[in-house]
Protein backbone atom coordinates (compact mmCIF):
# COMPACT_ATOMS: atom_id res chain seq x y z
CA UNK A 1 0.00 0.00 0.00
CA UNK A 2 1.34 4.05 -0.14
CA UNK A 3 3.80 4.84 2.66
CA UNK A 4 1.66 7.91 2.54
CA UNK A 5 -2.15 7.37 4.59
CA UNK A 6 -3.13 9.08 7.51
CA UNK A 7 -3.26 6.62 10.98
CA UNK A 8 -6.98 6.42 10.91
CA UNK A 9 -6.77 4.73 7.69
CA UNK A 10 -3.88 2.47 8.70
CA UNK A 11 -6.01 1.60 11.49
CA UNK A 12 -8.95 0.59 9.48
CA UNK A 13 -6.81 -1.43 6.61
CA UNK A 14 -5.28 -3.03 10.00
CA UNK A 15 -8.55 -3.86 12.03
CA UNK A 16 -10.29 -5.45 8.27
CA UNK A 17 -6.90 -7.65 7.70
CA UNK A 18 -5.42 -4.94 5.07
CA UNK A 19 -2.24 -4.42 4.20
CA UNK A 20 -0.61 -1.68 6.15
CA UNK A 21 2.73 0.04 5.97
CA UNK A 22 2.85 -0.59 9.41
CA UNK A 23 1.26 -1.77 12.85
CA UNK A 24 -0.75 0.41 15.00
CA UNK A 25 1.40 1.23 18.57
CA UNK A 26 -0.84 1.94 20.93
CA UNK A 27 -0.57 1.30 25.09
CA UNK A 28 -3.01 0.73 28.19
CA UNK A 29 -1.66 3.19 30.68
CA UNK A 30 0.72 2.54 33.93
CA UNK A 31 0.14 2.40 37.63
CA UNK A 32 0.64 5.21 39.68
CA UNK A 33 3.55 3.65 41.45
CA UNK A 34 5.05 2.52 38.12
CA UNK A 35 5.40 6.19 37.03
CA UNK A 36 7.07 6.74 40.75
CA UNK A 37 9.63 4.27 39.68
CA UNK A 38 10.42 5.49 36.39
CA UNK A 39 10.90 8.79 37.57
CA UNK A 40 13.86 7.32 39.58
CA UNK A 41 14.96 5.29 36.75
CA UNK A 42 15.41 8.07 34.12
CA UNK A 43 12.11 9.04 32.78
CA UNK A 44 11.65 12.72 32.73
CA UNK A 45 9.82 13.57 36.22
CA UNK A 46 7.53 16.50 34.47
CA UNK A 47 5.82 13.30 32.79
CA UNK A 48 3.44 12.38 35.34
CA UNK A 49 0.33 10.97 34.27
CA UNK A 50 -0.47 8.46 31.11
CA UNK A 51 -1.06 10.78 28.40
CA UNK A 52 2.30 12.35 28.96
CA UNK A 53 3.94 9.23 28.82
CA UNK A 54 2.43 7.73 26.26
CA UNK A 55 2.78 10.52 23.90
CA UNK A 56 6.99 10.29 25.12
CA UNK A 57 6.56 7.03 23.30
CA UNK A 58 5.13 8.14 20.66
CA UNK A 59 1.73 5.92 21.43
CA UNK A 60 -0.50 6.55 18.19
CA UNK A 61 -3.08 9.30 18.95
CA UNK A 62 -6.89 8.76 18.96
CA UNK A 63 -10.24 10.83 18.70
CA UNK A 64 -12.71 10.87 21.19
CA UNK A 65 -15.93 12.21 20.54
CA UNK A 66 -17.04 14.01 23.55
CA UNK A 67 -20.48 11.90 25.21
CA UNK A 68 -22.10 12.75 28.61
CA UNK A 69 -23.70 9.57 28.80
CA UNK A 70 -23.14 7.88 32.37
CA UNK A 71 -21.67 10.92 33.79
CA UNK A 72 -23.19 11.77 37.16
CA UNK A 73 -24.79 14.94 37.33
CA UNK A 74 -24.80 16.44 40.45
CA UNK A 75 -21.51 14.10 41.43
CA UNK A 76 -21.26 12.82 44.86
CA UNK A 77 -19.01 15.11 46.60
CA UNK A 78 -15.32 13.43 47.52
CA UNK A 79 -14.64 13.66 51.03
CA UNK A 80 -12.54 12.49 53.26
CA UNK A 81 -15.02 10.18 56.00
CA UNK A 82 -11.61 8.96 58.35
CA UNK A 83 -8.43 9.05 58.63
CA UNK A 84 -6.38 7.06 60.93
CA UNK A 85 -2.55 4.68 60.41
CA UNK A 86 -1.66 5.95 57.04
CA UNK A 87 -5.20 4.89 55.74
CA UNK A 88 -8.06 7.00 54.47
CA UNK A 89 -11.48 6.61 54.02
CA UNK A 90 -13.27 8.66 51.68
CA UNK A 91 -16.53 9.00 49.44
CA UNK A 92 -15.61 8.97 46.02
CA UNK A 93 -17.25 11.21 43.48
CA UNK A 94 -19.66 8.05 42.47
CA UNK A 95 -20.53 7.69 46.17
CA UNK A 96 -18.46 4.69 46.42
CA UNK A 97 -17.03 4.16 49.67
CA UNK A 98 -12.84 3.65 49.94
CA UNK A 99 -9.95 2.45 51.56
CA UNK A 100 -6.70 4.00 51.03
CA UNK A 101 -3.39 4.15 51.83
CA UNK A 102 -1.20 7.09 51.90
CA UNK A 103 2.14 5.30 50.59
CA UNK A 104 2.24 1.94 48.62
CA UNK A 105 0.01 0.63 46.34
CA UNK A 106 -2.15 3.43 45.60
CA UNK A 107 -3.89 2.51 42.18
CA UNK A 108 -5.87 -0.05 43.28
CA UNK A 109 -7.94 1.26 46.26
CA UNK A 110 -10.56 -1.30 48.66
CA UNK A 111 -13.71 -0.21 48.01
CA UNK A 112 -15.92 -0.92 51.64
CA UNK A 113 -19.55 0.28 50.64
CA UNK A 114 -21.44 1.02 47.54
CA UNK A 115 -24.57 3.49 46.66
CA UNK A 116 -27.19 1.59 45.38
CA UNK A 117 -28.13 -1.33 47.52
CA UNK A 118 -31.77 -1.80 47.11
CA UNK A 119 -34.44 0.08 44.88
CA UNK A 120 -35.20 2.91 47.02
CA UNK A 121 -31.24 3.61 46.53
CA UNK A 122 -31.65 3.59 43.07
CA UNK A 123 -34.48 5.92 42.70
CA UNK A 124 -32.58 8.10 44.47
CA UNK A 125 -29.28 7.42 42.46
CA UNK A 126 -31.23 7.99 39.09
CA UNK A 127 -32.09 11.16 39.40
CA UNK A 128 -27.71 12.11 39.10
CA UNK A 129 -28.80 10.30 35.27
CA UNK A 130 -31.79 11.73 34.26
CA UNK A 131 -32.02 11.43 30.40
CA UNK A 132 -33.33 14.59 29.67
CA UNK A 133 -30.58 16.42 31.73
CA UNK A 134 -30.24 19.72 29.79
CA UNK A 135 -26.13 19.66 30.53
CA UNK A 136 -26.22 16.14 28.46
CA UNK A 137 -27.06 18.15 25.64
CA UNK A 138 -24.23 18.25 22.56
CA UNK A 139 -24.80 19.94 19.37
CA UNK A 140 -23.02 17.23 17.65
CA UNK A 141 -23.49 18.70 14.01
CA UNK A 142 -21.35 21.69 15.04
CA UNK A 143 -18.76 19.08 15.56
CA UNK A 144 -19.07 16.58 12.64
CA UNK A 145 -16.91 18.27 9.82
CA UNK A 146 -14.11 18.88 13.21
CA UNK A 147 -14.07 14.86 13.74
CA UNK A 148 -14.64 13.55 10.26
CA UNK A 149 -11.57 15.88 9.20
CA UNK A 150 -9.58 14.05 11.84
CA UNK A 151 -6.42 12.05 11.04
CA UNK A 152 -6.91 9.72 14.00
CA UNK A 153 -9.14 7.08 14.51
CA UNK A 154 -12.53 8.19 15.82
CA UNK A 155 -13.82 6.63 18.94
CA UNK A 156 -17.53 7.43 20.56
CA UNK A 157 -17.86 5.76 24.25
CA UNK A 158 -20.57 3.07 23.75
CA UNK A 159 -21.01 2.91 27.51
CA UNK A 160 -21.61 -0.19 30.18
CA UNK A 161 -24.53 -2.50 30.24
CA UNK A 162 -23.39 -4.73 33.55
CA UNK A 163 -20.26 -2.94 34.30
CA UNK A 164 -21.52 0.25 35.15
CA UNK A 165 -24.36 -1.60 37.60
CA UNK A 166 -21.54 -3.44 39.50
CA UNK A 167 -19.63 -0.34 39.92
CA UNK A 168 -22.55 0.97 41.71
CA UNK A 169 -23.84 -2.07 43.40
CA UNK A 170 -20.66 -4.13 44.35
CA UNK A 171 -19.80 -7.26 43.33
CA UNK A 172 -20.99 -9.15 46.23
CA UNK A 173 -24.12 -7.54 45.88
CA UNK A 174 -25.25 -7.84 42.60
CA UNK A 175 -23.85 -11.26 42.55
CA UNK A 176 -27.16 -11.86 44.98
CA UNK A 177 -29.51 -8.86 43.56
CA UNK A 178 -29.47 -10.69 40.02
CA UNK A 179 -31.59 -13.73 42.00
CA UNK A 180 -33.37 -11.81 44.92
CA UNK A 181 -34.41 -8.59 42.81
CA UNK A 182 -33.61 -9.41 39.16
CA UNK A 183 -35.75 -7.14 37.73
CA UNK A 184 -34.07 -3.78 39.21
CA UNK A 185 -31.12 -5.34 38.23
CA UNK A 186 -32.72 -5.19 34.37
CA UNK A 187 -34.31 -2.01 35.08
CA UNK A 188 -30.83 -0.39 35.68
CA UNK A 189 -29.11 -1.84 32.68
CA UNK A 190 -32.26 -0.70 30.89
CA UNK A 191 -31.90 2.81 32.38
CA UNK A 192 -28.16 3.02 31.26
CA UNK A 193 -28.72 1.53 27.73
CA UNK A 194 -31.56 4.63 27.42
CA UNK A 195 -28.81 6.88 28.18
CA UNK A 196 -26.10 5.56 26.46
CA UNK A 197 -28.55 5.68 23.23
CA UNK A 198 -29.75 9.17 23.77
CA UNK A 199 -26.12 10.03 23.39
CA UNK A 200 -25.00 7.31 20.67
CA UNK A 201 -28.10 8.22 18.47
CA UNK A 202 -27.85 11.82 18.10
CA UNK A 203 -23.97 11.56 17.49
CA UNK A 204 -24.36 8.83 14.70
CA UNK A 205 -27.52 10.93 13.19
CA UNK A 206 -25.22 14.08 13.24
CA UNK A 207 -23.12 12.80 10.33
CA UNK A 208 -20.17 11.85 12.55
CA UNK A 209 -17.74 9.20 10.79
CA UNK A 210 -16.67 6.56 13.42
CA UNK A 211 -14.23 4.57 12.84
CA UNK A 212 -14.66 1.97 16.38
CA UNK A 213 -16.81 1.95 19.39
CA UNK A 214 -15.34 1.27 22.93
CA UNK A 215 -17.02 -0.23 25.80
CA UNK A 216 -16.53 -0.90 29.65
CA UNK A 217 -17.67 -3.87 31.65
CA UNK A 218 -14.80 -5.78 34.02
CA UNK A 219 -17.46 -7.93 34.71
CA UNK A 220 -14.68 -11.34 34.71
CA UNK A 221 -12.57 -12.46 37.01
CA UNK A 222 -9.71 -15.26 36.98
CA UNK A 223 -13.04 -17.76 37.26
CA UNK A 224 -14.98 -16.05 34.47
CA UNK A 225 -17.86 -13.88 34.73
CA UNK A 226 -20.23 -13.01 37.97
CA UNK A 227 -22.77 -14.16 36.16
CA UNK A 228 -23.73 -17.25 34.13
CA UNK A 229 -23.56 -16.65 30.21
CA UNK A 230 -27.10 -17.54 29.82
CA UNK A 231 -28.16 -14.51 32.45
CA UNK A 232 -26.41 -12.22 30.95
CA UNK A 233 -27.04 -13.50 27.19
CA UNK A 234 -31.15 -12.72 28.54
CA UNK A 235 -30.33 -9.59 30.27
CA UNK A 236 -27.76 -7.99 28.35
CA UNK A 237 -27.36 -9.11 25.18
CA UNK A 238 -30.52 -7.00 23.75
CA UNK A 239 -28.86 -3.86 24.91
CA UNK A 240 -25.62 -4.86 23.33
CA UNK A 241 -27.11 -5.83 20.07
CA UNK A 242 -29.19 -2.31 20.00
CA UNK A 243 -26.16 -0.51 20.39
CA UNK A 244 -24.44 -2.42 17.78
CA UNK A 245 -27.23 -2.46 15.54
CA UNK A 246 -26.86 1.48 15.94
CA UNK A 247 -23.15 1.47 14.92
CA UNK A 248 -23.19 -0.95 12.16
CA UNK A 249 -26.27 0.78 10.76
CA UNK A 250 -23.62 3.85 10.24
CA UNK A 251 -21.09 2.04 8.88
CA UNK A 252 -19.00 1.58 12.20
CA UNK A 253 -18.54 -2.38 12.33
CA UNK A 254 -15.03 -2.38 14.80
CA UNK A 255 -16.87 -2.67 18.60
CA UNK A 256 -14.96 -3.16 21.67
CA UNK A 257 -15.63 -3.69 24.96
CA UNK A 258 -12.78 -3.39 27.64
CA UNK A 259 -12.96 -6.69 30.46
CA UNK A 260 -10.59 -7.76 32.31
CA UNK A 261 -10.26 -11.63 33.59
CA UNK A 262 -11.46 -14.99 31.48
CA UNK A 263 -13.77 -13.70 29.08
CA UNK A 264 -14.29 -16.68 27.29
CA UNK A 265 -17.26 -17.72 28.61
CA UNK A 266 -19.08 -14.10 26.64
CA UNK A 267 -16.92 -14.05 23.62
CA UNK A 268 -19.88 -16.37 21.68
CA UNK A 269 -22.70 -14.13 22.88
CA UNK A 270 -20.81 -10.75 22.28
CA UNK A 271 -20.06 -12.03 18.72
CA UNK A 272 -23.58 -12.73 18.28
CA UNK A 273 -24.74 -9.57 19.01
CA UNK A 274 -22.09 -7.20 17.37
CA UNK A 275 -19.26 -6.64 19.37
CA UNK A 276 -16.17 -8.54 17.59
CA UNK A 277 -13.46 -7.01 19.01
CA UNK A 278 -11.98 -7.95 22.26
CA UNK A 279 -9.12 -5.67 24.47
CA UNK A 280 -7.29 -5.82 26.64
CA UNK A 281 -7.01 -9.82 26.43
CA UNK A 282 -5.68 -10.60 30.15
CA UNK A 283 -3.85 -13.28 29.56
CA UNK A 284 -2.82 -14.44 33.19
CA UNK A 285 -6.96 -14.03 33.88
CA UNK A 286 -7.38 -16.93 31.46
CA UNK A 287 -7.67 -15.04 28.18
CA UNK A 288 -5.24 -15.69 25.54
CA UNK A 289 -5.07 -13.31 22.17
CA UNK A 290 -3.59 -16.93 20.38
CA UNK A 291 -5.70 -18.89 21.67
CA UNK A 292 -8.97 -16.87 20.57
CA UNK A 293 -7.84 -16.16 16.87
CA UNK A 294 -7.44 -19.75 16.89
CA UNK A 295 -10.74 -20.63 17.66
CA UNK A 296 -12.80 -17.24 16.29
CA UNK A 297 -10.26 -17.07 13.14
CA UNK A 298 -10.78 -13.22 11.45
CA UNK A 299 -14.22 -13.28 12.59
CA UNK A 300 -12.34 -11.70 16.02
CA UNK A 301 -10.50 -8.31 15.84
CA UNK A 302 -8.14 -8.51 19.23
CA UNK A 303 -6.44 -5.48 20.93
CA UNK A 304 -4.08 -6.37 24.02
CA UNK A 305 -2.57 -9.38 25.43
CA UNK A 306 0.61 -9.19 25.98
CA UNK A 307 1.40 -10.52 29.53
CA UNK A 308 2.15 -8.20 32.12
CA UNK A 309 4.43 -10.74 33.87
CA UNK A 310 6.48 -11.08 30.90
CA UNK A 311 8.55 -7.76 31.67
CA UNK A 312 10.76 -9.69 33.99
CA UNK A 313 14.16 -9.76 31.27
CA UNK A 314 14.62 -8.62 27.72
CA UNK A 315 14.58 -12.61 27.27
CA UNK A 316 11.25 -13.15 28.45
CA UNK A 317 9.32 -9.97 26.73
CA UNK A 318 11.12 -11.39 23.28
CA UNK A 319 9.57 -14.21 23.77
CA UNK A 320 5.95 -13.08 24.47
CA UNK A 321 6.39 -11.05 21.59
CA UNK A 322 7.34 -13.55 19.42
CA UNK A 323 4.71 -15.73 20.73
CA UNK A 324 1.83 -13.25 19.70
CA UNK A 325 4.16 -12.43 16.39
CA UNK A 326 1.85 -14.34 13.88
CA UNK A 327 -0.80 -12.20 15.26
CA UNK A 328 1.15 -9.46 14.37
CA UNK A 329 1.59 -10.52 10.89
CA UNK A 330 -1.92 -11.57 10.44
CA UNK A 331 -3.59 -8.73 11.06
CA UNK A 332 -6.77 -7.17 12.56
CA UNK A 333 -4.45 -7.09 16.55
CA UNK A 334 -2.50 -4.47 18.04
CA UNK A 335 -0.75 -5.46 20.76
CA UNK A 336 0.30 -3.78 23.56
CA UNK A 337 0.14 -4.77 27.51
CA UNK A 338 -3.01 -6.59 28.66
CA UNK A 339 -3.68 -4.10 31.36
CA UNK A 340 -1.73 -1.27 33.22
CA UNK A 341 1.87 -1.88 33.29
CA UNK A 342 2.44 -2.51 36.89
CA UNK A 343 4.96 -1.20 39.47
CA UNK A 344 7.48 -4.39 38.76
CA UNK A 345 8.21 -3.33 35.26
CA UNK A 346 11.46 -1.19 35.13
CA UNK A 347 12.01 1.58 32.82
CA UNK A 348 14.64 0.40 30.76
CA UNK A 349 12.89 -3.20 30.08
CA UNK A 350 9.68 -1.23 29.11
CA UNK A 351 11.86 0.55 26.66
CA UNK A 352 13.25 -2.29 25.40
CA UNK A 353 10.05 -3.60 25.05
CA UNK A 354 8.71 -0.73 23.10
CA UNK A 355 11.18 -0.55 21.06
CA UNK A 356 11.49 -4.30 19.91
CA UNK A 357 7.44 -4.27 19.34
CA UNK A 358 7.43 -1.52 16.88
CA UNK A 359 10.55 -3.51 15.49
CA UNK A 360 7.69 -6.23 14.99
CA UNK A 361 4.96 -3.34 13.87
CA UNK A 362 6.90 -2.41 10.94
CA UNK A 363 8.56 0.76 12.03
CA UNK A 364 11.69 2.01 10.56
CA UNK A 365 14.77 2.55 12.26
CA UNK A 366 14.83 6.43 12.23
CA UNK A 367 11.04 6.26 12.92
CA UNK A 368 12.01 4.61 16.09
CA UNK A 369 14.60 7.09 17.05
CA UNK A 370 12.62 9.61 16.39
CA UNK A 371 10.80 8.23 19.89
CA UNK A 372 13.03 10.26 22.34
CA UNK A 373 13.37 7.42 25.09
CA UNK A 374 14.30 5.13 22.47
CA UNK A 375 16.87 7.27 20.52
CA UNK A 376 19.64 6.32 23.00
Amino acid sequence: MSEHCSHRERFQRLMHYKSVDRGVHWEFGYWDETIDRWHEEGLPRHLDNNAAIEGYFGVDARTIVPMRNTNLNPQFEHKILEEKDGRVIVQLADGTIAEEIKSGTRTIPHFIDFPVKDRRSWEDYKKRLRIDDPERKIDYKAIANELNASESPVCIDIGSVLGVPRSMIGFERISLMVYDDRDLVQEIIDHLTELTMSQLAPALEAGIRVDFGAGWEDICFKNGPIISPKMFDEMCGPSIQRICDALRSHGCDIIWTDCDGDINALVPIWLKKGLNCMFPIEVRGGSDPVALRQEYGKELLLIGGFDKFCFDTKESIVAELKRLTPLIEEGGYIPHCDHRVPASVSYNNYRFYVREKLQLLGFTKSQIQDIEPLSR
